[in-house]
């Protein structure tokens, strides 16, 4: 039965009625307007429903098959087409689904739901350019799998769990699922492709590669010793790479740590490569320390008689301070710690609170959070937040008489003198915690800063203060004196300071004793500048045209070639070494040179990468003498640890995982954050054309 205010359209394939709707939205009927009246319906529910009159200005839809009734126009108000749809193309209507399943498909049927034989036509979308149909890649979707494991520490046996099934399954049912030796396959063939890329990479610098050491512990007393890598690249960016978890069956061992560091040396082709080591001492024995600094002297032997080797990480250094201030003040620290508990765990207790702010008008715009004191920053955060509040914990007993554990007035003088000096230390961190690791001349001022602050703070005649202080200003004093070197030869290099911002602080800091630091400061980096110049003189050096140099090899009339100088008169050697000489002349005015010119004037977003690239071509020497020492680490550690009260335990599941396996996931997901790109990288290159890449540029 065909609507009278309906028309029949007729196709190749069939005819079909074509009624016309008012419009499939919601909009309001004049009331003038009768339904028999109404421009024709065009939509095509009107092949599976009619409309019936049910009374005064109502009028109803009612299923063809089903017989079902819907509501249509009450009243003013049309409740348009879209439910009726739904009753046809989601097979709600019984008798529709089961002729559905009893009807094949034909060409030139028409239909409502996917793969019905009578649902009506979709509408003709328009494609644009550029979004045609992706075919469906099974080995595409195991490789997305794969780096969605890696980058989420997703586990392993995901894969297998049923929601994930059905979850993927719903997306592509085409889609083959992935048992767990085949994941886990995928993640290492991830791995083993950025790690070819990282290959390529290392290969490409001019310098060398400094390392550091830390150390995560598990359950099973297994240690996992993580190599990190830090480099400047043959564009003069800072690269900062984990290059190898290394399982330790025993790392109380005195030579544990030698092991680790030797098989990343020879995995990444690193023999004669190292620059410095970076340690924590506290995870380590003097012994331990020994034979790392007997190992850097081996493999490194030129440089500065193995006084490169760092032995406290800065990070770590900064959290045991914090600590030990803390810990000074722990029973004080624990009722401000339980007066914020009290106050955060009730709703009734934080309304009073909120209210007694209010009343008191306390400007504080801090919240108040209980700290994690697996992390030191988050109490030190709790404790400022309080002490901008003291005066609403002070009055809160008298509109809440169950608090009592106020601190005293003294108190929280005491805790506020603690955050001011908590706040040097968590500025200094803050640093660390920057995903771009900063350049080394950025830790030399930051370093002494945080030296003269303790040193003064400790010899003040506030008894509460020296006492709190002086034990942290020992520390501290220690890690100075171990890395101050390194950290002064560093700034030497950055063009706005040179040796001008070493006097000045070491004047500072040791007044009338401050001219031997100076001097060994100086002598250390002419020292090392020297053993720059001594690596640019090897033999092949001396092989590249240059002209005017003497040759060893003589030809059959006993001239060298191309001079007129006889080998026969002994003099030979001594025409070699006065080249050498003059070169050695030349090169060392190059330190001088820089030294002696103007310092740049300060910039707040000074790029000292940038500038020494420029700059290569006017130093060449010392360019490469920057691009080592620019990039030695202070830190060990992550910039997700920097605040950590405790060393890093692997957890159970990753416990679990082969050697080969974890470290896959956990260097794999370090170099897919960076983002290696194809520019930087030549990813078709082989192991062995990167292996020769690397002794050639040795």
């Amino acid at each position: 039965m065909i609507p009278s205010s309906g028309f029949v359209r007729t196709t190749p394939s069939m005819e079909i009625v074509d009624p016309i709707t008012p419009t499939d939205i919601y909009e309001p009927l004049c009331l003038e307007a009768q339904p028999n009246k109404r421009r024709r319906k065009k939509s095509i529910v009107w092949e599976h429903f009619t409309l019936e009159t049910v009374g005064p200005g109502c009028t109803r839809a009612c299923c063809k098959l089903c017989k079902k009734s819907f509501a249509y126009i009450s009243g003013s108000k049309l409740a348009g087409t879209s439910h009726l749809k739904r009753h046809i193309s989601l097979g709600i209507c019984p008798v529709f689904r089961q002729r559905n399943l009893q009807m094949p498909d034909t060409p030139g049927s028409r239909t409502v739901g996917p793969g019905t034989a009578t649902d009506p036509p979709k509408k003709r979308q328009r494609v644009s350019q550029g979004a045609a149909r992706i075919a469906f890649d099974q080995d595409r979707c195991n490789r997305e799998i794969a780096k969605m494991v890696i980058l989420h520490e997703y586990p392993l046996h995901i894969v297998e769990h049923f929601g994930f099934s059905d979850f993927v399954r719903s997306l592509q049912p085409q889609f083959s699922m992935l048992s767990f030796d085949t994941v886990q396959g995928e993640c290492v063939a991830v791995y083993l492709k950025e790690k070819q890329n990282l290959l390529n990479l290392i290969s490409g610098i001019h310098g060398h590669v400094s390392l550091t050491l830390d150390l995560w512990t598990s359950n099973q007393t297994l240690g996992y010793v993580f190599l990190t890598g830090h480099f400047i690249d043959a564009d003069w960016n800072l690269q900062r790479r984990i290059l190898n978890v290394v399982t330790v069956p025993s790392p109380e061992s005195d030579y544990a740590f030698n092991q680790a560091v030797m098989a990343c040396l020879s995995d990444w082709h690193l023999e004669g490569r190292m620059f410095t080591l970076t340690v924590d001492q506290s995870l380590s024995n003097e012994t331990v320390i020994g034979n790392l600094r007997g190992l850097l002297s081996v493999r490194n032997p030129f440089m500065l008689n193995g006084q490169l080797l760092i032995r406290n990480c800065y990070a770590r250094v900064l959290s045991c301070l914090a600590q030990d201030a803390l810990g000074a003040m722990r029973e004080t620290i624990q009722k401000i710690r339980d007066s914020v508990k009290y106050v955060k765990t009730s709703e009734s207790h934080e309304d009073k609170f909120i209210e007694l702010k209010q009343q008191l008008r306390v400007p504080s715009s801090k919240n108040l959070l209980v700290d994690d004191q697996t992390m030191w920053n988050t109490t030190y955060h709790m404790l400022v937040a309080a002490c901008e509040l003291k005066e609403v914990f002070s009055c809160l007993d008298t509109v809440d008489p169950d608090y009592k554990i106020a601190p005293s007035m003294e108190e929280w003088k005491q805790v506020e003198t603690l955050c001011t000096y908590l706040k040097h230390l968590f500025d200094a961190a803050i640093i660390l915690t920057d995903l771009r690791y900063p350049a080394t001349n950025t830790f030399f001022h930051e370093v002494s800063k945080i030296h003269i602050e303790l040193t003064h703070a400790a010899m003040s005649e506030d008894p509460f203060v020296s006492n709190l202080i002086r034990p942290l200003q020992e520390k501290f004093d220690k890690y100075w004196k171990d890395c101050y070197l390194v950290l002064a030869i560093a700034v030497v290099l950055d063009p706005r300071f040179k040796m001008k911002l070493v006097e000045f602080n070491f004047n500072k800091m040791y007044d009338e004793h401050a001219e031997s630091w100076i001097r060994a400061v100086n002598d250390s980096v002419h020292e090392l500048f020297l053993e720059y110049i001594a690596q640019a003189l090897p033999l092949p050096a001396l092989e590249e045209g240059n002209e005017g140099v003497i040759k060893t090899e003589t030809s059959q009339d006993g001239f060298q070639e191309g001079n007129l100088v006889s080998t026969v008169d002994g003099l030979s050697d001594f025409e070699i070494y006065i080249n050498e000489i003059t070169s050695s002349q030349h090169m060392k005015s190059e330190l001088d040179q820089y030294l002696e010119e103007s310092l740049l004037p300060r910039e707040h977003e000074f790029d000292i990468l940038g500038w020494w690239k420029l700059n290569k071509l006017k130093y060449p020497t010392l360019s490469k003498m920057a691009s080592d020492i620019l990039s030695i680490p202070v830190c060990t550690v992550g910039p997700d640890s920097v605040f950590d009260t405790e060393l890093r335990k692997m957890d159970n599941y990753r416990n679990s995982l082969g050697p080969m396996t974890l470290e896959a996931l956990i260097c794999a997901k370090d170099w897919l954050q960076c983002g290696l790109s194809p520019s930087t990288t030549n990813t078709t290159a082989t192991p062995e054309i990167s292996k020769a890449i690397v002794k050639m540029e040795v």
